[in-house]
């Protein structure tokens, strides 16, 4: 095949980042130059408390975030975060956005961080007069600064995953020490002098709705996970290290922050010489200098801490930027969303110089060039629409593919933390307006222009993965049907038992039939070699066309995949699939999270159309039907199955309708009058039955049981899953306990149907 994902590159990246390493990489990406910039704007904003709850409360949302990566990282600890975990989750196009947001996100990141580095050192050597002989203005030296700055960064991540993790961890560390040393300073001040607390009077000058926007201000100095996300193909024993180094840097930089802003606030007494009105109005007025004045006046020597500490920050953030930019651009390349230069790496070092190239191009030209603050918002907007995706992608994949994967880490209260990331984070990115409207401008920009590249490139180009599903034989009928059925064929007595079945479903809905055959290939086969697994499913299409082709026109389709209910449920979406059919497994199903099996709970749940579960129906009319009656879609759409199925001249379906002594009895009657003219049933053929029982589900077994009916038609239980995993499934059990032919049905229609269409 063409696409062969096992014949890519063999080169790989080096193996060399330990615990320690890949924390203080993330701990580097978060303690940047932009907190002690909105130290000041937020004080300034918010007053003495919002800036200390600006920080604890993005610490805690950048918690639930990094339990989101953790766990994801944990199950595929490889190169490109985000865009790995989007690809598995959504597929090519979603996942594309997200390595290109994050790509430039990141690369505009580290060109910030290279000019606050140039900006506080030119600062610093100005305060002690040793800048007066420099012929430039101080604007253009802070820009040859900034590109040499970067430029050192740039060939340290040339050097080696080994040199970037040791340098980045050199700088943070002593970032961190010089953090604690301030915060340690400040509670001693305040011991000393318990009269400093007042500067914290009146708590929330501005009131709280002004800590959306400093929590939006502030919250990309929390995006350090990400780069930790980059190093799974790097870091010693990912699924161990890789989430606990998540979880330790939150933890270390929330600490380090709320005790550095709790050292700007009580660094000033009151009424101290120069200091008019409260003194956090006037560590406000500095703005961006406002954490550099206050430490000024906490400590000795504070401008030199102060530069000394904006300097291993913004360095050290500088250089996690540039390896997580290059990284997510490296992965890409690697799947040829973009060109495959991107994943060549180099024979001595390792690294994926290509993509550090381009990487290394965008950051010294947003430092050289643009308006970097504007733009730096823009990376702020994007990291929050990553982290948007990083939440949704973490849900669907545990829900639909926990079976595939191996985690190594697991959140606590999934999905609630995830939900409560997304609605918070969508808050802040629209405050972020407050900010930058320029913002909201160059996002849009930037994201149009990966979408071109993407339907341009990347879409012709990329390697199919082990992750998503191939077609190996697909034989096409001429389309003369507007409905379509597809049967999914596991085997030949399966492909046998549904045959008739599908025959009269098909003749009633004067149908066009798609036979489907997944071949589910080990985790340890190579891709390639899918096809040696095909013999049974190709035996059972066979079989099932002897029967159907003659009447229908049929189409057969043989695809490979890791699990055979989500290739079940793509190719329903993109065959746009108006009723799937599928056979009850065989065997008992044992394990009690599943309903019908870990293939067709799944499918049922997540299909994108109507669906028809058989067990154990091999006639091709019955006289009696038994219909348990709950209304709502599901029952119209069992009452139209049980006309299909029922005999023509002497069928009867009973629709039955259990009530517990003292409820009130639905009545069959005027549903039915409803169901008849929505899909033009047969009214004679129904007779509803009442029956009063204290226990609603021995009562319809019974009569289940009983010899009055040759087949039970039941409707999919819509109670939720928590429900069901506890008290048992209704349509589970009754299939399980049932000793007739049995069959259920889900009916997705309406908004469910075209949100299910569109996702």
């Amino acid at each position: 095949m063409a696409n062969n994902p096992d014949s890519q590159i063999s080169t790989e990246l080096s193996r060399e980042l330990n615990l320690f390493h890949v924390t203080m990489m993330g701990v580097g990406m978060m303690i940047g130059a932009g907190v002690f910039l909105g130290i000041g704007n937020a004080i300034r904003v918010a007053g003495p408390g919002g800036v200390i709850l600006t920080f604890t409360l993005n610490g805690l949302l950048g918690m639930f975030t990094a339990m989101s990566y953790a766990e994801l990282s944990s199950a595929v600890p490889k190169a490109g975060g985000a865009y790995n975990f989007a690809r598995i989750a959504f597929g090519r196009g979603p996942s594309f956005l997200a390595g290109w947001m994050e790509w430039f996100a990141s690369s505009v990141a580290g060109s910030v961080y290279a000019l606050t580095f140039a900006i506080y050192t030119l600062h610093f050597f100005d305060q002690l007069g040793l800048l007066g002989w420099l012929p430039f203005k101080e604007y253009y030296m802070q820009k040859v600064v900034a590109v040499i700055i970067a430029g050192v960064f740039i060939y340290i991540n040339y050097r080696g995953a080994s040199e970037t993790g040791k340098t980045g961890a050199l700088f943070t560390l002593g970032q961190t020490i010089m953090l604690g040393v301030v915060g340690l300073v400040g509670i001693f001040v305040v011991i000393k002098d318990p009269s400093r607390l007042q500067n914290f009077e009146p708590f929330m000058p501005k009131g709280w709705s002004q800590l959306l926007i400093t929590m939006g201000f502030t919250y990309v100095a929390f995006e350090g996970f990400e780069v930790i996300a980059q190093a799974g193909d790097e870091t010693i024993d990912p699924q161990k290290n890789i989430p606990k180094a998540m979880l330790y840097s939150i933890f270390i930089v929330v600490t380090s922050y709320i005790l550095v802003s709790f050292a700007a606030i009580i660094s000033v007494k009151t009424g101290s010489p120069g200091v008019e009105g409260a003194p956090w109005e006037w560590i406000g007025s500095f703005k961006e200098k406002g954490f550099g004045m206050a430490v000024q006046r906490l400590m000795p020597l504070g401008i030199f801490v102060v530069t000394l500490t904006v300097i291993f920050a913004s360095t050290s953030a500088l250089n996690a930027t540039i390896y997580s930019a290059t990284r997510v651009s490296y992965a890409l390349g690697r799947d040829r969303m973009l060109p495959g230069f991107f994943s060549k790496i180099s024979p001595k070092q390792k690294t994926p110089y290509f993509a550090l190239m381009y990487t290394s191009l965008i950051v010294l030209s947003v430092a050289t060039f643009l308006p970097t603050m504007d733009v730096a918002s823009s990376a702020s907007i994007m990291f929050l629409f990553l982290f948007f995706t990083v939440n949704i992608s973490v849900i669907k994949i545990r829900r639909h593919m926990a079976d595939e994967l191996n985690y190594g880490y697991v959140m606590p209260f999934f999905p609630f933390i995830p939900i409560m990331a997304i609605v918070l984070q969508a808050l802040l990115a629209v405050f972020l307006i407050h900010m930058s409207f320029l913002a909201w401008i160059v996002a849009p920009v930037w994201i149009a222009s990966g979408i071109a590249i993407y339907w341009l490139y990347g879409k012709k180009h990329a390697l199919t993965t082990q992750d998503e599903i191939v077609v190996l034989e697909e034989e096409k009928a001429p389309q003369v049907k507007k409905f379509k059925i597809m049967v999914p064929v596991a085997n030949p007595d399966n492909a046998l038992q549904l045959v008739g079945n599908t025959l009269k479903i098909s003749q009633a809905k004067d149908a066009q039939v798609e036979l489907l055959h997944m071949v589910v290939t080990p985790e340890q086969v190579p891709l390639s070699d899918a096809e040696k697994y095909m013999l049974t499913g190709k035996e059972a299409i066979t079989e099932a066309m002897l029967y159907l082709e003659p009447r229908f026109p049929i189409t057969t389709t043989i695809r490979y995949c890791r699990n055979a209910a989500r290739g079940i449920v793509m190719a329903t979406r993109e065959k746009k699939t108006d009723l799937l059919i599928l056979g009850y497994p065989g065997k008992e199903v044992q394990r009690r999270r599943f309903l019908f099996g870990s293939t067709i709970d799944p499918v049922v749940d997540n299909a994108p159309c109507n669906v028809v579960v058989f067990k154990d129906c091999t006639e091709l009319s019955y006289k009696r039907i038994l219909v348990p009656f709950a209304g709502g879609p599901n029952g119209v759409f069992a009452f139209e199955i049980a006309t299909i199925l029922a005999d023509n001249e002497h069928g009867k379906i009973v629709p039955l309708n259990v009530t517990r002594p003292g409820s009130k009895t639905r009545d069959i009657e005027d549903f039915l009058d409803a169901a008849v003219k929505i899909r033009d049933l047969n009214r004679k053929l129904f007779e509803p039955k009442y029956i009063i029982a204290k226990d609603v589900f021995e009562a319809v077994l019974n009569e289940a049981n009983s010899n009055d009916y040759d087949l039970v038609i039941v409707g999919a239980s819509r109670e939720s899953m928590i429900s069901q995993m506890v008290k048992g499934s209704f349509p589970r059990e009754l299939a399980r306990k049932c000793n007739k032919p049995f069959v259920m049905v889900k009916a997705t229609e309406g908004l469910r149907l075209l949100i299910r269409k569109i996702i």
